[in-house]
């Protein structure tokens, strides 16, 4: 069993459902799992059906008509009108709008999850018929009744042991099987989310679930490279690289792979690609156990829209150990995602993302204990195995606020000057 994982962008219009289509008659068909993400900008979509829910019901059927007028664009460009797969996407559809209409809940996050998973469910609906219409035979299977989680809404933690059990039961390790990324339940059958751009991660908890040869993830980039290249310039491809240097990448917060994805592959040794989607032919990028960074290369990571918070105590005392699982205590409850971290004596600073905008109820609290500063909207800027030279040009114009280095990387807390 091999397991394939295409992004948004490789379904985004009725060409790039045909390219996959085509990348699966060529890499071969046989013993595939499929793991599809929304289409396009679907997510970005059904985010703005779920503002207008809160905060602008009057705007709400227009949201709705946006992602519905998208997704029946595709369905023309790659079924006859009398396909059976119009009402298929039609009734989920309806099943949003009920949702919407009944739902009592008035918490955010249960109701992102409960309509933000129409995006996956709906592609894979239309890329299961296509792939049939196609003479491919394969099996539609509903990710949330595999994956397990508990009821972090957002950002759900797997429960393996339920997970696993699910998966090996109800896939055999011939076929092909197309099935939803991001998405998963919990034990109320409520829809959960693994995160933003989970899709990756669901790739990985079902290729280690099946024991599967490899996990491939289609992209619209050759591969895993030493930098994004809308942000910097003569970017190049890395070929190969050790799950440890792919890890600390993920987490420093390289778009190419989600940071969970890596894990449950390493804990089984399963190799992971890194392939256009474009040029399916062309090797891409190899992830796997033990290999040296081929080439050995300066790698740059950056992250926009951090908020750099420092900390001293209010009466001068030391940082010591209680403060900083105070702290962190603080963090975790209030979901900020740490990026980067610095001590001295009498002070601590933490670089977070503001994911779930609890940052002023955060500062609130800190401001009981410590005395407080804070930049929002800051960049952070990692740099592994950069020479100093390689990364002088790169803050050209900025301030920085905080650096911290050891051996292999250097980060950066920048302002624009």
């Amino acid at each position: 069993m091999e397991v394939f994982k295409f992004g948004g962008a490789s379904v985004k219009d009725a060409d790039s459902v045909k390219n996959i289509l085509s990348v699966l008659q060529k890499k071969g068909v046989d013993n595939k799992l499929i793991v599809v993400s929304a289409m396009g900008k679907t997510t970005n979509a059904l985010e703005k059906v779920i503002h207008a829910y809160f905060t602008h019901k009057n705007e709400l059927s227009e949201a709705i008509e946006v992602s519905h007028t998208y997704h029946f664009t595709i369905l023309s460009g790659l079924f006859a009108s009398d396909h059976p797969i119009f009402e298929t996407v039609q009734t989920l559809f309806n099943n949003l709008q009920s949702f919407l209409e009944r739902n009592k809940s008035p918490n955010y996050d249960f109701v992102y999850d409960q309509v933000i998973c129409y995006g996956e469910l709906i592609a894979t609906k239309i890329i299961s018929a296509f792939l049939s219409e196609n003479h491919i035979k394969n099996t539609w299977i509903d990710a949330r009744e595999l994956i397990k989680t508990n009821t972090s809404y957002r950002d759900a933690h797997v429960d393996w042991e339920t997970t696993q059990k699910n998966i090996q039961s109800a896939i055999q390790k011939e076929g092909v099987f197309i099935t939803q990324g991001f998405i998963a339940s919990e034990e109320n059958n409520f829809t959960t989310t693994l995160g933003r751009e989970g899709s990756d991660y669901t790739g990985a908890i079902f290729a280690y679930c099946l024991n599967a040869d490899n996990l491939t993830i289609w992209k619209d980039v050759p591969g895993v490279l030493n930098g994004d290249p809308n942000v910097f310039k003569n970017t190049q491809l890395l070929k190969r690289i050790s799950y440890n240097e792919a890890i600390e990448m993920a987490f420093y917060g390289a778009s190419v792979i989600h940071p969970k994805t890596l894990q449950p592959l390493q804990r089984k040794e399963i190799p992971l690609y890194v392939k256009s989607f474009v040029t399916p032919d062309n090797p891409g990028t190899f992830i796997g156990k033990g290999i040296a960074l081929d080439p050995m290369i300066a790698c740059y990571i950056l992250k926009k829209n951090q908020v750099l918070i420092s900390l001293s105590s209010i009466d001068f005392n030391f940082i010591m150990e209680a403060h900083i699982s105070d702290i962190f205590n603080l963090l975790h409850r209030y979901k900020m995602k740490v990026t980067m971290m610095q001590n001295s004596a009498i002070s601590f600073s933490v670089c977070v993302e503001n994911k779930f905008n609890t940052l002023d109820e955060l500062l609130k609290k800190l401001r009981a204990n410590y005395k407080v500063r804070w930049n929002e909207g800051v960049t952070l800027l990692t740099a592994r195995h950069a020479k100093p030279s390689e990364t002088r040009q790169l803050l050209q114009g900025r301030k920085v606020l905080l650096k911290q280095e050891n051996r292999t990387v250097t980060q950066y807390v920048l302002k624009e000057a």
